[in-house]
């Protein structure tokens, strides 16, 4: 079944002038490409997207890389997306990432990981929505 997930090429990525690589390989993975733009999340934008980890230890520190500098947003579909996309990155740990993805080849460390992607169908909509109006 064909859903969504929302992918983010962070700050780290953008600045190291990963993103065309990055976006490549969405393509090529054959991910539908709905909406795409370039931002750079306020301190408070990026807390209300994170709003779910608030008051974990790594809450301070996620908001404020995010909103550091640009990043890209990208709506994805594709048939079981979440889980595509999930498996295209890696794990949250590049050092535990499986050779070939998107975090073993372009994050810094856990903090600082290259991209973002939802982690349920859910959540993904939920996501998207929060960045991206339904014209957009």
């Amino acid at each position: 079944m064909k859903n969504r997930t929302l992918a983010i090429i962070k700050p780290d990525a953008v600045r190291a002038g990963h993103s065309g690589k990055i976006l490549d390989r969405i393509i090529q993975e054959n991910f539908t490409i709905l909406g795409l733009k370039q931002t750079w999340m306020s301190l408070e934008k990026a807390q209300g997207f994170y709003e779910v980890h608030m008051g974990k230890p790594f809450f301070e520190e996620l908001t404020i890389f995010m909103s550091s500098g640009p990043c890209i947003l990208l709506a994805l579909e594709k048939e079981s997306a979440i889980d595509a996309w999930r498996e295209v990155i890696g794990a949250t740990d590049p050092q535990k990432a499986d050779a070939g993805t998107i975090r073993e080849e372009f994050a810094n460390n856990m903090g600082e990981n290259a991209v973002h992607g939802s982690d349920s169908v859910e959540n993904g909509a939920k996501e998207i929505e929060f960045f991206f109006s339904n014209s957009e």
